[in-house]
């Protein structure tokens, strides 16, 4: 008894070649679609803004003569409120998947809870910008300060850093736990030396990624009245600040076209940022993936 009737499947076959090359046309038409897109967008900020970059352009403030601006402040800004969101973000993450892996009971409270932070990550950044809004700079009185933003920028990414560490933290394998456990090793003792280490490579990735998010938000700080336009660089986490996609929106709203060339030039600058970021992403991911 044939198990194959290799007739039937002969006559299958031409029309299965055929829908096999049509989706592979229908995928490579969608890359080449998001690649010819990505390409005319980069074409189109290099030639615009590559003849701003110039070291004036990185050491002037902002200013209403476009040969004079420069994204000095908006630079150090970024990097004030990076300084903020990102221990802020990162430890409060990375604790809560720890407890919500390690340590909560497995049952439907929990559950809910994993639910609504994977939920969260999907919320509008714009939310988070009325809910820094109304807890930082009104409730507890922070003003438009870079302890604000960075507050409300942690918010923002919180979610994201949980649910990359639950799914890092839940990869590693159960044996490895059990062996520890079988040399007399506590549950803390466990998750620090056996739990953590092999989870690293996607935890850190996570964050980094989600770090480089909020690098390019400008919504939630536009909410909470981060200026738009300072000549001077914050001295504390008190101070007032502006960072670069706020700066970049500052100099696209104008009518002169040189501002618009300016935008570009700011654009490029954020973009080489976020490059940078990323591939440090994919550099530990790379370095620690056969790690376990």
């Amino acid at each position: 008894m044939k198990l194959i009737n290799q007739e039937t499947v002969e006559k299958k076959m031409t029309s299965r070649l055929i829908m096999n090359n049509v989706q592979r046309a229908i995928l490579l038409m969608a890359t080449l679609f998001g690649l010819v897109v990505l390409g005319i967008l980069i074409y189109r900020i290099v030639t615009q803004g590559i003849g701003y970059i110039t070291p004036e352009f990185f050491m002037n403030f902002a200013s209403r003569f476009p040969e004079k601006a420069g994204i000095k402040a908006a630079i150090v800004g970024t990097l004030w409120v990076m300084a903020v969101t990102a221990p802020v973000s990162f430890i409060l993450g990375v604790g809560t998947a720890i407890y919500l892996e390690e340590y909560a009971p497995k049952n439907k409270f929990t559950k809910l809870i994993q639910i609504n932070i994977s939920n969260l990550a999907g919320v509008p950044s714009i939310v988070f910008g009325l809910l820094g809004l109304t807890i930082f700079v009104r409730l507890l009185e922070m003003g438009r300060s870079v302890l604000a933003g960075g507050y409300t920028l942690s918010l923002l990414i919180l979610p994201v850093i949980v649910v990359a560490a639950q799914e890092a933290i839940r990869s590693v394998p159960q044996e490895l736990r059990d062996a520890s456990f079988a040399m007399g090793a506590t549950k803390w003792q466990t998750i620090r030396r056996v739990v953590l280490p092999a989870a690293v490579p996607g935890i850190l990735t996570g964050s980094i990624l989600a770090f480089s998010r909020a690098i390019g938000e400008t919504a939630p700080l536009i909410m909470i009245g981060a200026l738009t336009f300072i000549a001077f660089l914050p001295e504390s986490v008190y101070s007032g600040f502006t960072v670069m996609p706020i700066q970049i929106y500052n100099w696209v709203s104008r009518p002169q076209a040189e501002f618009q060339e300016l935008a570009a030039s700011g654009i490029l600058v954020l973009l080489v940022m976020l490059i940078i970021l990323n591939s440090i992403a994919v550099i530990i991911r790379n370095k620690f993936q056969k790690r376990y």
